[in-house]
């Protein structure tokens, strides 16, 4: 009996220092979807900056679900990472993962999207607010006052969703545009495209389009096209398929992010803290408007 305990604890001891030897050096990037480009951008930027920096980097896909994205952090708490760079599902649901990580004293980083509630070292993030109010400005001076807009919403609960609502809603108040409809497509191509074909059923006189993101813009633009309706449309983060329709004049504008660098400055934000240097709260990374 006394064999086999000595057995076990040694076989406890062994895997505990093969984990704690496989989390030397190792960061984790948790993504609320892999199946967008623009979250694609950010987890290539991540994985660029950890190999410059001498890091490996662990990257889980929590495919929109709060539940998953929670299994994830958990996982990655029993690997022993060393830090945990997280872009939420959801802004409410991610707390508990986060706290997760705070109990394990793992530092958490937040990406684009922020968090309620739970210790976050650093949200660094482009400023959607601000981006909403560019997009809104930009559809008033090409189409004056009184334009009638349309705007689809991201995933609800998200706070680039309430962000980017909030300052596009701030540029309809301020320029006098008429808000025909405010629907969510929840950040995805399809439901672009189906909620948009039914608005323009039920809105045929809408002049313009803000999409809280290019993959809802571009459904959109289907839409419009099968319609045989001239519309303007915006869309917001600039992926590769949002600036090529720009550029074949398809999207009238993105309001273009920088998700490469958000992964990278993620990475290199979390280097520090691992090194005990003092990182900003919250990290902007600059948004730009982009036309053909």
């Amino acid at each position: 009996m006394k064999t086999i305990t000595t057995l076990v604890a040694a076989a406890v001891i062994s895997a505990s220092f093969s984990a704690t030897v496989m989390a030397q050096d190792t960061l984790a990037l948790v993504v609320s979807t892999l199946n967008n480009p623009f979250f694609v951008s950010m987890k290539e930027g991540a994985e660029k900056k950890a190999s410059e920096l001498g890091y490996k980097i662990i990257v889980l896909d929590s495919q929109n679900d709060p539940s998953k994205e929670l299994a994830n952090v958990e996982d990655l708490v029993v690997r022993g990472v060393q830090a945990i760079l997280i872009n939420p599902t959801d802004s409410d649901a991610v707390s508990n993962a986060i706290r997760v990580a705070n109990r394990a004293n793992i530092p958490v980083i937040t990406l684009d999207r922020g968090a309620s509630r739970g210790e976050v070292v650093s949200h660094i993030a482009s400023d959607n607010v601000a981006g909403g109010a560019l997009a809104g400005k930009y559809i008033s001076d090409k189409l004056g006052e009184n334009v009638k807009v349309i705007q689809l919403e991201g995933i609800a609960g998200t706070s680039a969703a309430r962000e980017r609502g909030e300052g596009f809603m701030q540029a309809v108040k301020s320029e006098n545009m008429q808000l025909l409809a405010s629907q969510p497509a929840d950040f995805d191509r399809t439901k672009g495209l189906n909620v948009m074909e039914n608005l323009l059923a039920s809105k045929p006189d809408v002049q313009a389009v803000f999409a809280q993101n290019d993959e809802m813009a571009l459904g959109a633009v289907r839409a419009v096209q099968a319609s045989g309706k001239d519309i303007m449309i915006v869309g917001f983060d600039g992926t590769q398929d949002g600036l090529a329709a720009v550029k074949r004049g398809l999207l009238s504008a993105t309001i273009a992010q920088q998700p490469a660098l958000i992964g990278e400055i993620g990475v290199s934000t979390a280097v520090a803290v691992l090194a005990g240097k003092s990182v900003e709260k919250n990290i902007p990374v600059a948004l730009m408007m982009v036309v053909k």
